[in-house]
């Protein structure tokens, strides 16, 4: 097995990976994921099926008893944070506002890339109340 410099390398048992997390409505989250976000969202047996490029798929599943995750469960990279932030408010997106530790500007963004203390933030939830965000990416 080859080894890159410095840098151990590990033979995997897996093949791949792939996210998912519970809704509660799921022609809502259809809506919401295919139309706000403008994803490209496909309807299984089982529930939806996110397809983002460069992306393993990501499934949302139906479940009767849904309790919104009190974490964030999907974080979309975006080159600039300002711009998208924009356009999702303009989709009728509406972003949280936080004090304190993670305060947010008038914009609802958390600018940690700004201040060094991580990267440029924005969450949001989605109908099912699941909490999800964009992060501003370093595209150079």
């Amino acid at each position: 097995m080859a080894q890159a410099v410095g840098r151990k390398t590990k033979e995997s048992l897996f093949t791949g990976a792939f996210s998912s997390f519970s809704i509660d409505d799921v022609a809502e989250a259809k809506e919401f994921y295919g139309t706000t976000l403008g994803l490209d969202v496909e309807e299984t047996e089982e529930g939806l099926q996110l397809n983002i490029d460069d992306a393993d798929p990501i499934f949302l599943y139906p479940k009767e008893d849904h309790e919104p995750a009190t974490f964030t469960v999907l974080n979309f990279t975006v080159a600039s944070i300002d711009e998208v932030v924009e356009q999702l408010k303009s989709r009728g997106v509406e972003f949280e506002s936080y004090d304190g530790e993670m305060k947010t500007d008038d914009n609802d963004i958390f600018r940690g890339g700004e201040s060094g203390d991580g990267p440029n933030i924005a969450w949001f939830k989605d109908p099912a109340g699941n909490f999800l965000s964009v992060i501003e990416t370093d595209q150079t």
